[in-house]
Parts: structure tokens; sequence; C-alpha cells
């Protein structure tokens, strides 16, 4: 016998429960903090961290387990973890991996965040990081201490765009016992199989390519061996690095259309690098695709594409004053960070102060080609060139 509820209880309790059998092409959404237990039994045999089961939301429903299983398998990885965005993802490696005593090696050109986060671990939490020459190769051997436990890497580096020997640095890190984690968000892991150049550890930023629509800020973090995933896990955990059901769907949205809108980003940007190098007033066009770019027989051996971001630098006749209003002239290509939406993007960077020994003259503006007509992009350079000058 049913006892009929109050009308304020039946707002709370109900016994419906929809039919089995919907079907369709979006991943569900499931909104969760508090996860439901059939029994006691099935609250203490739950396992977090093997996800053999639902615990808590800060770990998961189906909607994120879903996400992180695409993913790796983009990547061509076992495991995958999300954070709250690209940043969160690198400090739940450093906080993994490191502790007091610790050394880690960063590229010079490392996304500028992650220097920030290597200078606080080394101010308050005792972790010794070191800069090292994105074009070192082989050579970093030699910069590696007995108490090195990670390697940082980027390919390419997010502003100045060296492309380093990402199977040379793994192999000298690896004769040493030392990890390697790369930055892979440049091409989204379509571009460069990290794991297959020997690198442990793949970190995106998935609020690039991935969601595609400007609007979503996350990151992931992939690998392929189970011990290493356990230690990135408890991590994960203890950081409280949970990301929203909404979220997660948005990204998971965007991936089926991820590789059309990477070849279009790249077609574009190629086109308008190849424009932008035969313009008197760029001194240098810094795209991994094209010869002049350090690195580039890297990117030529190791990815299959490229994507939409690169950077020029301007004929050194030209100020920073005159750089700055060629930017702000620019109508479509808006100023702002990151990268990867339809968007067109522009940013100057004073390059000398974010890098110890830059080489080049010249200021340094990026772009981010997004997915207007190229034609379009062009003519709204050409206008701004005529505002500098």
């Amino acid at each position: 016998m049913t006892t009929k509820k109050s009308p304020q209880t039946a707002l709370i309790h109900t016994d419906y429960q929809a039919p089995e059998g919907f079907a369709a092409f979006p991943s569900a959404i499931h909104h969760a903090s508090t996860v439901l237990f059939k029994n006691v039994a099935a609250m203490r045999s739950g396992d977090w961290k093997e996800k053999n089961a639902y615990t808590y939301g800060l770990h998961g429903t189906p909607t994120t387990f879903t996400l992180e299983a695409r993913l790796a398998e983009i990547e061509d990885g076992k495991y995958c973890l999300l954070a709250p965005s690209g940043l969160a993802a690198i400090a739940m490696v450093d906080f993994a991996l490191l502790k007091s005593g610790d050394d880690v090696l960063l590229p010079d050109n490392v996304y500028n965040p992650n220097r920030e986060l290597g200078r606080w671990l080394s101010a308050d939490f005792g972790v010794t990081a070191r800069y090292y020459d994105p074009m070192i190769g082989a050579g970093i051997a030699g910069l590696i201490l007995p108490n090195t436990k990670l390697i940082w890497t980027e390919a390419p580096g997010s502003v100045s765009m060296e492309v380093p020997d990402l199977p040379a640095i793994c192999k000298a890190a690896h004769d040493k016992g030392v990890l390697v984690a790369l930055d892979n968000t440049w091409s989204a892991g379509l571009a460069l199989r990290g794991f297959d150049l020997g690198v442990d550890i793949v970190m995106q930023a998935l609020t690039k390519y991935q969601s595609g629509g400007s609007d979503v800020l996350m990151g992931a973090v992939i690998t392929r061996d189970r011990e290493l995933h356990d230690r990135l896990s408890l991590s994960h955990m203890r950081l409280g690095m949970g990301v929203g059901a909404d979220d997660a769907y948005l990204v998971s949205r965007g991936l089926p259309t991820m590789r059309l809108r990477f070849d279009a980003h790249d077609a574009a940007a190629r086109k308008l690098a190849a424009w932008l190098q035969s313009r008197p007033e760029i001194g240098l066009v810094l795209h991994p695709a094209f010869p002049e770019c350090p690195g580039h027989e890297h990117w030529k051996r190791d990815f299959s594409g490229a994507g939409g971001l690169f950077s020029v630098l301007f004929d050194e006749r030209y100020t920073e004053e005159q750089t700055d209003r060629f930017v702000d002239a620019l109508k479509l290509f808006k100023i702002g960070y990151s990268w990867g939406g339809a968007n067109s993007l522009v940013m100057p960077y004073r390059i000398q102060h974010m890098r110890k020994n830059w080489p080049n003259k010249g200021i340094l503006v990026r772009f981010n080609v997004g997915l207007e007509d190229v034609s379009d992009l062009i003519a709204d350079i050409e206008q701004a060139f005529g505002a500098m000058r």
C-alpha cells in the first residue's frame, strides 16, 4: 500500500521514471553534486579512482566520463582527467609530481601562466623551476639534475612559435628517469601525437578548438600509464578539480566538427601568413609550417597540420606606438587572448620582457585566424597598415 504524498513532498520525491530506450546523437547532460546509491553495499564498494561507479559529482558523471574517454581516444591515450582550465590542468600535473626539494625544467617560450606557476613553486613550495632554450633538443641532458622530476614541453611555443625536438628531449629525459609533459593545445591532439614521440603526459586547454565557441574554460590531462594516472587522480581529487556538466557538454558538442574547423583555420592561416611574408611592414613570419620559423624541420617531421595561430615580427623600423596603432585599427581582428573560435583575434606582445635571450628585433604580434573569409581579413590588415603609417 502506497501512502499518498502531500503536494510539497511530491515536488521533491516522484515515483515517475522516464521510459528506457531513448537514443539521440548528443551526449546527455547529467548534473549532480550528490550521487545516489542503491544501497549501503553499493556506497561502500564504489571506488572513485577506478571510475567503475558514480560516487560524487566532483569525481564525475556520465557526461564527464564520456568526454574524458573521447579526448583520450583523440590523443591515442588511455586515461583522461578534466580540469576547470588549461592552467588548472598544468597545476594538477605539478602538484601530483613535484614536492619540496624537486626540480622542474620549463622551456623559455612556455605559456606565461605556466612560467608564473613555476615562479610560485620556487618561491613558496621549495621546488626549483629552471628555464631552458626550447631548441636545445638532446642538449637538455646536460641540464638534468639528480632531483629533476619533470620536464615541460610546448609544441610550438604559443607566442614565439619555436617547435622543439620532442623525441630528442624525451629520450634524454627517459635515459635519466625523468617524466616529460607536453602542452599540446596548439594542435588539439589532431596534428601532433605526443605519445608516439615519447611524452608521458599530454595536457590540453579545451578552451580552444575543442569547444570552438570562445565560451568555455576547461583543460585535460591525458596519459597511457596507469600508475601515473593514479598519481594525477589523487592530485585532481585533493585540489577539487571538477568541471560543470554544461561545459563538458559544450566541449563534447564541438568535437564532431573539430577536424573540419581545424583544417579550415589551418588553410586560412597559411594563406594569410604567405601574404604577410610579401609585405614590407613585416620582418619575419613565425609560422611553424614556414621554413623561416625555428624548428620548422621538427614540425615537418612530427606534425600533420598547423591550425590557425601564428605570429609575426614587424620590421624593426616600426615603433611600439605604431604597431599598437596598427592593432587598434583592425576591425575584424579583435584584441583578446586565447584562440580556436570562429572569430579572428590579435594580440601584441612585449616578447623581449618574456624571454631571457630573445634574438630578434621588431615588435611581435600574434594572430589567431578565425573562420572569416580570408580576403576580408587581408583587407582588414591592409587598411590597418595604412593607419599605422
